[in-house]
């Protein structure tokens, strides 16, 4: 069997060990690991195989029936102890199989009915055949059930006969049955009324004084099993039960065996169950119907309710009825079931694979052990799984309730099938039927002890994990024997089992036998070279190989010592009359160190000594126990040495006894520090506790919750909440112990989930034991540092952190400080460390100041720190109202994050522990906490949380908590908008009319109209459905809509459309249904005079205007609507053709657009020029300067100034390089100044340049045209001017320049023909002249060459070649390349400002 990954064998051993780890409160101060040791029954030989178990209610004895797996038929019974043994008078062999056994409530006596009918007890006198004479029952027993107080037995057989009969206070059949009932067929079940508490008791005490054994057990509660409840007392005279018959008829019978049928099903019964206090009657079928039943005085029932249980049916089925209204039932499947009819919910458990749990395991058995809150079940393949019922969920408090609350534990792996499993008298033992033999699982409690720097942690029954942390080693040490205790030193392992002892020395690596001896002593300590053991009235000095020699006498006053503890040089030793004795061990003999102190006369209901250590210096003991009762006490008691008092700090109160209730002074805030720290610490009790092994003033100890508190007080909610206060079940507490300050709380902390028990105190660290299964907690242990082993974990003092591998000076130095800073004497604390400058001390101390609650050494700490974050975050937290508030800041900063957490818990500001975990990204528990104590930041915190998730990319989640903050209407479309499948198929199935409605505008944004108008219509939107109908021109669809639906908005719209399309009637019908009524008088106010001037022509005149034009700011008419009938004014004067009015009206309504066009018509370039310069709108200044260049702008310089000024300030740099063009062409077409054109050529490309057009590609094709007139231009003025200089070359070049393929686009061919005809002319080269002229002629066939050549040269030229003078030639006068076409410039040109060449 594997135990923390070890192989435990048995070596010839019946007992083994199962994996699991309880928390025994049965002893109460041995709250250490707890695992299942498995003990085969001690079977006699010949034995078959066991068919049947069940054990005793009270006793540890179990019964087990087995049947012959030989040819030869028959069977047996035997009764065995706890640990398998076999008692010799127990064993009952017949030829014939047993069918059933039943042990008595109370007494040890158990009845076997067998397939004969024979009914045979045994007791522990014996096996007795004779109390039901045989022959009574003929067929096989198939009811043999004890009454609930044992004053009677039912027997019933399987033909049909039912039997009742008397039981006297030995458990013995009295005489012949009381009653006698044949039903003529099988009976299957019985189950008895359970009696009403305290019926009778009269009787039965009397019974009890008379000496009535049965009667005395039912009022001695210890002796009916610690822990347990005494039985209920019935009447003696009025039991009654129901039994059922294999044909689903259920009976009541009577006292004297007469029965009265009370039900009957439609199916075989397969379980009776009755609900105490509710006096209802379940009934499960085969079927696994399950029907509930009220059962009247009479015996009569009246059905309440009947449901189908889930499972297989027809299955063997295992159903329990559970603590009040839990049904359990295992049907052969992979989980169980249970239902809480109480609160009618059902659910299932599963096994987990992550655990150790096979795949498919099929759940064979169940059995509920209530004491302990476990369910345990057998599985088919050997495995048992054990489900530990948790009330409190840890993170925040509140109550667990249904599936969350059962908690599946690792398994316990067997071997074999399954087929029972039953949780014993005792809620440590558990019996278990598998693979033909029997096993009884117990329970124990497994031995640690620290000491020295020296660990042994017990992890099997002869096996012990050793851990020394000076060296850094760990052992396995195998011992011999079951160790049922261990006490370690640096050099000494000593371990016993209460019968023997053997000691252990350190040899080299390793460990070797250093001797061996008998030894009854229950408890052992060891110190160097001695042996301290115990037997009646004294205790015995040994050697290690087990030689007495010395003894301490105790006399019968001091009775005998029972506990022993050994701390630096002193032993202390308690006693079981409650004394303790403390003696001086550091010489040759041990001393006295002080007289017996009789505790019993300090404290009143003592009942024993549960435990005692003592300090370093032997000044100081301290002592735990028992009540009178056997529960323990909450107080930890101090016994004074040197000053002979007793005082005790009592954790059920939070308060010490008045003797050392002195206290220092105190700061004001210190009220509610103590309030907080001490609220942790109420309703506990200590289970263990220890000294420091060198500083005599510090000790610690361990508390758990009450029984009381964590059973009731624990799970009281609060009235404004649905949680608990909650408390961790376990915490550690330390204290400063000294005379003159007395007890002085030094620091406290809840236990780590994975640490399982406290075991020393030594400075630096606190040592625990861990959990089985549990890894190291990083926490445990720095980077660099050699890591702690694994059954053994170190935790820091508080003082320490950092400090872990301090010298001794440090580490004396943080002490003190610690204890000033608790007494609240800062001079001497600050004294104590001012030689000391690491940074980690003072990261340390101000770590301290979270405990103690000392901001204002905090922030002398951060200074020295250098944390200026911590310290400007502790400034700002002073706003806090509360204490722990502020000082939870101080933990945050420093990383304490757990104590933060507490303490914002602590002083219940909910709201600052909800962004604490937010910021920490515990996210669950900000959840938890904000349902449950913050809901004012509920919906905030699950909005961050869907942030957060969103950011981790998990949409799904984010997408619930966006739901759960209310803000998914935004926030999911916002989320998805790039999976727009994902997202629509959302906005479907929320059918939220919001998200329809945002959906319907997306879908209209992205044109999708039909889409848009049906989700519109999903979102109930009726304004929207208007408005897009109409736009897209069903406008009798809208007003269907509008009229249908009566919506105001909607009618509002529509009418605003039809006052747009001059529908005057439809527009006063809609704004009477939108309720607007002012704009539908309006409208038949001033729409009817507007209507009147246009239908008789009417000339509307400025005082006819300003009458009808309603003022700024006036509540007769909205601004849309004063604006709209302004515009409509206008409309009306530009149809008439008074511009200038239209323009005036215009500009009140605010459109100046239009108000600029209907200036334009008028052609008041003045006023065109003024509205321009005051109206500041580019597309007014390129609509001015269009209109400018229709004018003559080449004889008007202000004309062409305007335009370049208002192109320029337009931004409309394209128009302006195409009017800088138009004004090149004038001057080459008009004055032949090419030099004038050049310059604005060149001014065009600049402005084209930098203008910016929709199409690159046409702004490059337009720089490129540009360029090649600016080209040429160029080339004919530079030829103009090196004609003065180089007339051969300019001439040359003319000639080229007329080979150009463009060239009568930019310069006239007709000006380069003129400067040859011209030069030759003047040279006398007149047939050239001709040549050239003839040549013009051919080019420009329709120009009149007198255009371009002076009309005497032309003259000459024809005169000196002999040809006629062409007189009065008429040609078409076109200039080339004019920008004149005479039309008038459109309003929609673009803008450009340009500036022209000056005439």
């Amino acid at each position: 069997s594997a135990f923390f990954g070890m192989e435990a064998k048995t070596c010839k051993r019946t007992a083994s060990t199962r994996c699991s780890t309880e928390l025994d409160r049965s002893l109460p101060y041995c709250v250490k690991m707890a695992v299942y040791f498995d003990h085969h029954i001690e079977a006699p030989e010949n034995v078959g195989s066991p068919s049947q178990i069940a054990w005793h209610h009270i006793h540890p004895l179990l019964a087990v029936a087995s049947v012959s797996t030989s040819c030869i038929p028959g069977g047996s019974v035997d009764v065995y102890l706890e640990q398998g043994e076999h008692i010799p008078n127990s064993h009952i062999e017949r030829p014939f199989q047993p069918a059933l056994i039943s042990w008595h409530p109370s007494k040890k006596v158990v009845a076997t009915g067998w397939e004969t009918g024979a009914v045979i007890f045994w007791s522990e006198q014996g096996v007795d055949e004779q109390q039901i004479a045989a022959g009574t029952h003929r067929a096989q027993i198939t009811i043999l059930e004890w009454g609930s107080n044992g004053t009677r037995l039912v027997s019933a057989d399987k033909a049909g006969v039912l039997m009742v009969w008397r039981v006297d206070q030995h458990g013995r059949i009295q005489g012949l049955p009381l009653g006698k009932q044949d039903y003529g067929k099988q009976l299957t079940h019985c189950i008895f009324k359970p009696p009403a508490p305290g019926e009778d008791l009269v009787q039965l005490a009397k019974a009890a004084v008379s000496g009535d054994e049965n009667a005395l057990d039912m009022f001695n509660w210890r002796k009916v099993g610690k822990g347990d409840a005494p039985f209920k007392v019935g009447l003696q005279q009025g039991i009654t039960c129901f039994v059922s018959a294999t044909d689903g008829t259920v009976y009541y019978v009577g006292e004297k065996g007469k029965s009265l049928q009370v039900l009957r099903t439609d199916r075989p019964i397969r379980k009776l169950m009755y609900m105490e206090g509710k006096e209802i009657l379940m009934v499960v079928t085969e079927a696994l119907f399950l029907s509930q039943h009220s059962i009247a005085l009479d015996g009569t029932s009246q059905e309440l309710m009947k449901v189908k249980l889930s499972g297989k049916a027809g299955q063997k089925a295992d159903i329990i009825w559970a603590e009040s209204g839990l049904l359990i039932t295992a049907t052969g499947e992979i989980v169980i079931r249970l239902w809480d009819l109480d609160k009618d919910e059902n659910y299932t458990l599963t096994l987990d694979e992550h655990l150790g749990f096979s795949t498919g395991e099929i759940i064979n058995c169940i059995s509920y052990s209530e004491s302990k809150g476990i369910i345990a079940a057998g599985t088919r393949n050997g495995q048992i799984a054990l489900w530990r019922k948790t009330l409190v969920n840890r993170s925040n408090g509140c109550r667990i309730e249904g599936k969350d609350q059962w908690k599946l534990q690792a398994p316990i792996d067997l071997e074999g099938n399954i087929t029972q499993i039953k949780w014993g008298s005792s809620k440590n033992l558990l019996s278990v039927n598998s693979a033909g033999t029997v096993l009884i699982l117990s329970e124990q409690v497994m031995s640690a002890h620290f000491n020295q720097q020296v660990a042994a942690i017990q992890v099997a029954p002869n096996q012990l994990s050793l851990t020394f942390f000076s060296s850094e080693n760990q052992q396995m040490l195998r011992t011999d024997m079951h160790v049922k205790g261990v006490y370690v030193t640096k050099e000494i392992v000593a371990v016993w089992n209460g019968k023997h002892a053997t000691v252990f020395e350190t040899f080299g690596p390793s460990l070797r036998n250093a001797g061996s001896f008998p030894c009854d002593s229950s408890v052992l300590a060891v110190l160097e070279e001695s042996i301290y053991t115990v037997e009646p009235n004294r205790v015995q000095v040994r050697t290690l190989q087990g030689t007495v020699k010395q003894l301490l006498v105790f006399n019968e006053t001091e009775g005998n010592p029972c506990h022993l503890n050994i701390c630096g040089n002193f032993l202390v030793v308690g006693t079981d009359t409650a004394h303790v004795k403390v003696f001086d061990l550091s010489r040759r003999e041990a001393k006295p160190h002080c007289n017996a102190k009789n505790l019993a006369e300090h404290v009143p209901n003592l009942g024993s000594v549960a435990s005692v250590k003592c300090s370093s210096n032997g000044n100081n003991v301290s002592i735990l126990i028992n009540r009178v009762n056997g529960t323990p006490d909450s107080r930890v008691f101090f016994y004074d040495v040197e000053m002979d008092t007793l005082n005790y700090f009592d954790f059920e109160t939070g308060r010490p006894s008045s003797e050392i209730c002195s206290v220092p002074r105190v700061e004001e805030s210190d009220t509610e520090k103590g309030h907080s720290e001490m609220s942790e610490l109420l309703g506990r009790y200590p289970i263990s506790h220890f000294w420091d092994q060198n500083e005599p003033k510090l000790f610690v100890c361990e508390a758990l919750l009450a029984i009381s508190t964590s059973k009731q007080s624990k799970l009281h909610a609060a009235p404004e909440t649905n949680c608990p206060e909650y408390k961790v079940e376990a915490m550690v507490v330390s204290f400063f112990i000294t005379q003159e300050h007395g007890l002085l709380l030094q620091d406290s902390f809840p236990k780590v989930v994975s640490h399982e028990a406290l075991l020393g105190l030594e400075v630096p660290y606190y040592y625990f034991s861990k959990k089985s299964g549990e890894t190291m907690n990083e926490t445990e242990s720095k980077p660099g540092s050699p890591m702690s082993p694994q059954m053994v974990a170190r935790r820091p003092l508080r003082d320490f952190v950092g400090l872990e591998d301090c010298d001794k000076t440090t580490r004396d130095a943080m002490l003190n400080f610690s204890f000033y800073l608790t007494i609240g004497d800062m001079d001497e604390a600050f004294k104590s460390i001012k030689l000391i400058k690491s940074e980690a001390v003072w990261e340390n101390m101000a770590r301290m100041c979270v405990k103690t609650r000392r901001l204002d050494v905090a922030k002398v700490c951060l200074g020295n720190m250098g944390h200026a974050r911590g310290a400007r975050a502790l400034r700002e937290a002073e706003q806090e109202p509360e204490l722990d508030a502020r000082v939870a800041m101080l933990a945050i900063q420093l990383g304490m994050l757990e104590d933060a957490e507490r303490l914002y818990r602590n002083c219940r500001r909910y709201d600052l522990l909800t962004k604490f975990y937010q910021a920490s990204g515990q996210w669950q528990k900000a959840i938890e906490n904000a349902e449950g104590f913050d809901r004012v930041h509920l919906r905030t915190t699950y909005y961050n949380y869907a942030k957060h998730l969103e950011a981790l990319g998990d949409h799904h989640l984010a997408l619930i908590h966006y739901e759960k903050s209310d803000t998914h209407r935004f926030e999911v479309p916002r989320m998805l908008l790039e999976d727009l499948q994902a997202l629509e198929l959302y906005i479907n199935k929320t059918k939220d009319k919001s998200l329809w409605k945002w959906w319907a505008q997306y879908l209209e944004s992205q044109a999708d109209m039909d889409s848009a108008l049906k989700y519109y219509e999903k979102a109930q939107d009726y304004l929207s459905l208007v408005r897009v109908h109409c736009y897209l021109g069903n406008i009798q669809k809208a007003s269907e809509i509008a009229n249908e639906t009566g919506n105001h908005a909607a009618s509002y719209h529509l009418a605003r459309q039809y006052e747009a399309r001059d529908n005057v009637k439809q527009a006063i019908h809609f704004y009477t249904r939108a309720q607007a009524y002012n704009n539908a008088i309006r409208l038949c106010k001033y729409y009817e005079a507007l209507h009147l001037c246009l239908e008789q022509n009417l000339t509307i005149t400025e005082d006819m205007a300003e009458k009808m034009t309603v003022s700024k700011g006036s509540k007769e008419l909205s601004e849309d609507f004063r604006r709209d009938l302004l515009e409509r004014i206008a409309d009306c004067c530009m149809r008439q053709g008074n511009y200038h009015l239209a323009t005036k009206k215009y500009t009140q309504a605010g459109n100046k657009t239009k108000a600029m066009r209907a200036l334009l018509k008028s052609g008041d370039t003045e006023k065109i020029v003024f509205f321009t310069g005051v109206s500041r709108q580019k597309e007014i200044y390129i609509m001015a300067a269009n209109y400018l260049q229709s004018l003559d702008w080449r004889k008007d310089p202000e004309i062409m100034k305007n335009i370049i000024s208002f192109y320029t300030k337009g931004r409309a740099l394209d128009l302006l390089a195409g009017f800088y063009d138009a004004c090149a062409q004038v001057e080459i077409d008009e004055y032949q100044n090419y030099e004038k054109a050049l310059g604005a050529l060149t001014e065009a490309y600049k402005c084209l340049s930098k203008a910016k057009m929709r199409s690159q590609g046409e702004l490059e094709e337009r720089l490129g045209q540009l360029q090649n007139k600016l080209t040429m231009v160029k080339k004919f003025v530079q030829i103009r001017r090196l004609y003065e200089e180089d007339r051969k070359e300019a001439l040359k070049q003319c000639e080229n320049l007329l080979g150009e393929p463009e060239l009568d686009q930019t310069v006239r061919t007709g000006d380069v023909y003129a400067l040859l005809v011209e030069h030759h002319a003047q040279q006398g080269s007149f047939e050239v002249a001709y040549k050239y002229m003839e040549e013009m002629t051919k080019k420009l066939p329709s120009v009149n060459v007198s255009y371009y050549i002076n009309q005497q040269i032309t003259d000459a030229v024809y005169k000196a070649v002999g040809v006629p003078i062409k007189a009065n030639m008429v040609v078409e006068s076109v200039r080339h390349n004019s920008a004149e076409d005479g039309e008038e410039v459109e309003e929609d040109v673009a803008e450009e400002s340009y500036n022209g060449p000056e005439d």
